[in-house]
């Protein structure tokens, strides 16, 4: 999602992002303020190491360390769809030196998707800025006899219940993404849980399972050797990592829109000076050439927010996820 969608969205305004690009564009070498950080920061990753949230935070916490001059110290706690980290930072110190990269399923789709959770996404952080998002590709076995997400469609709804698609977990934002197409295509489709998206990908890729929607960083490789036929993304705009894919909305499902997205927060009550520090430092950070080609290599569409912008977009995820959950009947009990 670019700056350009956020703003007709609402999500963003024409005014932030031009203070963004003020604030970068000025900022000196370090922004660190006087009193934080004068230790080394935790930054909780929910998820195993190598994987998008990891990359991305390793990208980040690298940059961060130079602006503020304290190391960003990458903690892996994966378990639970995010939950373990995400309880660990919410009950953290609200001192800054504890943070997350939370992403959809942490601080959207997990309020819906457990019957019980040890944190309130809305509560319990306090919202720094929204990182960006990478867009879930549509990909098919090349041996699936469709080149066109029409084509798949028709297939689909000639043959119910004999398609299939993979997800990295349930629950996780492949699987949703998979339960939204369902439900706007009118298709049935049956859906397959795996342990992590790489075992789904090459089960796509060996032909035991029919398609999946997988992140642009972990199908980018495999769409270019030809071992996967991309037909569609499921951003509202294309991402730049894949510029000749067009989105599922274009194809004839109009809003279709089921990105992963990721976000700087910390525990609730961290004072406004670490949140403007932190805040400031990321966007500052977001900015740096280096950064961005990192993070676009990777997949990931850079955004950055204001905190105010990132609570609002964590606030309408939530309701929105909750709706696909429960008619997928995903919940977890």
């Amino acid at each position: 999602m670019t700056a350009e969608v956020l703003v007709r969205r609402g999500i963003v305004t024409v005014g932030a992002i031009a203070t963004f690009c003020v604030i970068a564009a000025s900022a000196a070498t370090k922004v660190k303020a006087a009193e934080y950080p004068i230790r080394p920061v935790s930054l909780i990753v929910a998820f195993t190491p190598g994987g998008p949230s990891d990359v991305i935070a390793r990208i980040l916490g690298k940059r961060l360390y130079e602006l503020l001059g304290q190391p960003f110290v990458i903690e892996n706690r994966p378990g639970a769809g995010g939950n373990i980290a995400a309880e660990a930072v919410a009950s953290a110190a609200p001192d800054g030196y504890t943070l997350l990269m939370g992403n959809n399923s942490i601080l959207a789709t997990n309020a819906s998707l457990y019957k019980k959770l040890n944190y309130d996404p809305e509560k319990d952080f306090e919202p720094i800025s929204l990182i960006g998002t990478q867009a879930n590709i549509l990909v098919v076995n090349p041996a699936l006899p469709v080149h066109s997400l029409a084509e798949l469609i028709a297939l689909a709804q000639a043959r119910p219940g004999q398609l299939n698609f993979a997800s990295s977990g349930h629950g996780a934002a492949a699987h949703l993404a998979g339960e939204l197409f369902k439900t706007e295509a009118k298709v049935d489709i049956v859906h397959v849980a795996y342990k992590g998206a790489a075992p789904a990908l090459q089960d796509v890729v060996a032909g035991h399972v029919h398609m999946m929607f997988a992140t642009a960083a972990s199908a980018v490789g495999l769409i270019r050797n030809g071992k996967l036929r991309a037909l569609a993304v499921t951003t509202p705009k294309r991402t730049a990592i894949l510029p000749d894919i067009p989105t599922v909305a274009e194809l004839g499902i109009p809003g279709f829109d089921a990105n992963t997205w990721h976000g700087l927060v910390a525990p609730a009550g961290v004072s406004n000076e670490v949140i403007g520090t932190m805040h400031f430092a990321t966007v500052t950070a977001l900015n740096d050439p280096d950064v961005r080609k990192a993070l676009t290599d990777l997949g990931v569409d850079v955004i950055g927010s204001t905190p105010k912008e990132f609570d609002a977009y964590i606030k309408a995820e939530i309701p929105k996820w909750a709706a696909v959950v429960k008619a997928s009947g995903a919940r977890l009990d």
